[in-house]
């Protein structure tokens, strides 16, 4: 099983989303072709109804604690409730690109 792969069963598993995305941007950066250890997760569930947007990120970063120890470098995330991501009209905030690692030879 891929780390991707990993990552969305253990969030599906634990928060029940209406809606998740688990997208690799790995090849966003400065790493290896086929690399994953970059990754932006996009969850919509009733679970985070009431929870302040830090202790929702706390959640996620409990449930992939062993990820971020192993392969996981970067973890974007854009947690919210189906009420929220109603009101954002269903869209995802796009990632900057990437200024590190020594790939920008500005």
């Amino acid at each position: 099983m891929t780390i991707q792969e990993t990552i969305e069963q253990k969030i599906a598993t634990s928060l029940a989303p209406v809606h998740l995305e688990v997208i690799n941007e790995s090849h966003m950066h400065n790493v290896p072709p086929g690399s994953e250890s970059h990754f932006k997760v996009v969850i919509v569930t009733d679970t985070f109804d009431g929870v302040t947007r830090v202790r929702r990120q706390q959640q996620v970063n409990g449930i992939l604690a062993a990820e971020l120890q192993g392969g996981v470098h970067a973890l974007s995330m854009q947690t919210l409730t189906p009420q929220e991501w109603e009101a954002r009209g269903g869209s995802i905030i796009q990632s900057p690109a990437c200024l590190g690692g020594g790939g920008n030879k500005d």
